[in-house]
């Protein structure tokens, strides 16, 4: 609806991966660079794990964008909870083959021989298993036998493994999978985008799909954006999607910070999407302490702001203080400065005190930035712990 509407050719925010909208933020600019050395190797395992929506298939959906299938054949697979002998059926049926029999053995029979058959053909093959996590260690260790197809002293399959972050915990900690890690050449673990990010992220793929402009959007609303998101590239796409969609209904051509706050709140009451909140932490009691003192050694996230906003206001009618100050010995010199002819060193002094001047005015904006979001982190804190006890 909203694509009509803003004169776009396609879905910017789509859910679904997309190499077309492929975004290089720091964290996927070092995720490619290890998986482009990992696939130059041309054996062992690459691991790339992130959070839900972090952009793990669009990384790899870019990738094999960019392979040239005369040189390397590639076969994905996403897993559901499979053990040793299902997966090695899945993986023959993610290249293509046909096993004549139902066991493990003729399964492993055909990937051998389509394997060599590549390899005499002058093309590697690559397997990439997403959802790594949901895999029983068997499975793994599965995997890890493939990865022993060799044709002379050249291995046969490299495999590209994805996965949520526990799948990292399982790789590093399982005594189990010693043998895999040994074969591991390279890992990242993909972040969430930093704040910087989130402007050039939405207005690139809008201009993939013929934005002009069309709507504007206001600065705050990138800030809130990653606020609520957390920098994860999918929960952005989906405050987007109804953002864009808020804004054709409304017939809106800028984005502002109310329409923010609108979606996020609808966002939050129909639980579509989990957002970032600050929630009150509860007190942690140390062993052999007494609650009051843990109390104190840990205090609310409420107590903590407050403290923090007084903090800042001190130091904010500190600086207005010595922005009068500045103010008042400006005048000053301003008013004993001789008419026409102007001492170069009395214009030096001047233009001294404008800098400064300038200086405080950028301090005393940027402090009072600081301050309206401490504000608003305490007003979240305030109206979560009067849900709380309403609830209670």
């Amino acid at each position: 609806m909203f694509n009509d509407f803003y004169g776009l050719t396609g879905r910017p925010f789509q859910l679904t991966p997309d190499p077309t909208f492929y975004f290089e933020s720091l964290t996927h600019r070092k995720a490619l660079s290890y998986l482009s050395y990992g696939l130059a190797q041309g054996e062992g395992f690459v691991v790339i794990t992130g959070e839900v929506g972090a952009g793990k298939s669009t990384l790899v959906a870019h990738l094999m964008a960019t392979i040239d299938p005369a040189r390397l054949t590639a076969a994905q697979i996403v897993t559901s909870r499979l053990d040793g002998e299902e997966l090695v059926h899945v993986v023959a049926q993610a290249f293509g083959l046909i096993v004549d029999g139902h066991d493990k053995a003729s399964a492993l029979g055909a990937i051998e021989a389509f394997l060599h058959d590549e390899a005499r053909a002058g093309r590697r093959c690559l397997l990439v298993v997403d959802e790594s996590q949901n895999l029983a260690i068997d499975a793994l260790e599965e995997l890890r036998m493939l990865s022993n197809f060799q044709l002379g002293a050249h291995p046969l399959l490299q495999t590209l493994l994805l996965g949520q972050p526990e799948f990292r915990e399982t790789i590093q900690d399982h005594p189990q999978l010693e043998q895999l890690r040994q074969r591991v050449i390279a890992a990242h673990h993909l972040e969430a985008m930093e704040l910087g990010e989130v402007q050039p992220y939405i207005e690139h793929r809008l201009k993939c799909v013929g934005w002009t402009g069309n709507p504007q959007f206001d600065q705050r609303v990138f800030t809130g954006l990653y606020e609520a998101s957390g920098g994860v590239p999918r929960r952005i796409n989906q405050i987007c999607n109804r953002l864009m969609l808020l804004g054709a209904v409304e017939q809106r051509n800028r984005i502002d910070g109310a329409m923010l706050s609108q979606v996020l709140e609808e966002l939050e009451l129909d639980g579509t999407l989990q957002l970032k909140r600050i929630t009150p932490m509860a007190p942690q009691p140390a062993a052999e302490a007494p609650a009051e003192a843990a109390v104190a050694a840990a205090p609310p996230v409420g107590v903590v702001a407050l403290e923090e906003l007084q903090a800042m206001l001190a130091e904010r009618d500190a600086q207005i203080r010595e922005l009068q100050q500045a103010v008042i010995e400006l005048a000053n010199d301003r008013d004993s400065a001789p008419e026409p002819v102007a001492d170069p060193a009395h214009g030096e002094a001047l233009a001294a005190i404008e800098a400064k001047l300038a200086g405080l005015e950028g301090k005393m904006l940027e402090q009072e930035r600081t301050i309206r979001h401490t504000l608003t982190m305490l007003i979240e804190w305030i109206e979560s712990d009067d849900a709380q006890r309403a609830a209670a």
